[in-house]
């Protein structure tokens, strides 16, 4: 079974890769740049793993990261958080993430995250 990933990021570039590179890897992906639609797709997607942009409009990845953890049926959803804010990292793990990873970022690491925690 395809397993789903959803990811949020603002920069559609970014987006693009990273949409790219997990389709490539023989995952389903849907992808948003608004963080009001996270919930939503959360709900109508069933993500088996979700990404986050820590730094969007609206709700940040951080609280949108709790917004999942303590939704009954998607608390064990593992959720990665994207942040260019190195400095902010202790504070990414308050959130109730289960990995961060620091843009710019290596393909490579992604995927490698992404197996990790979804498997």
């Amino acid at each position: 079974m395809v397993k789903r990933i959803l990811v949020l990021d603002d920069n559609q570039d970014i987006l693009a890769i990273v949409h790219e590179t997990l389709t490539y890897e023989n995952f389903e992906v849907k992808s948003t740049g608004e963080s009001k639609n996270v919930m939503p797709l959360v709900e109508a997607f069933e993500p088996d793993l979700v990404i986050l942009d820590y730094r969007v409009a609206g709700l940040n990845g951080g609280e949108l990261c709790q917004s999942i953890k303590a939704h009954p049926k998607f608390s064990n959803v593992p959720v990665i958080i994207f942040s260019a804010y190195i400095s902010y990292e202790s504070d990414l793990w308050a959130y109730g993430c289960d990995a961060i990873i620091n843009k710019p970022f290596d393909l490579n690491e992604l995927v490698e995250k992404v197996n990790n925690l979804i498997s």
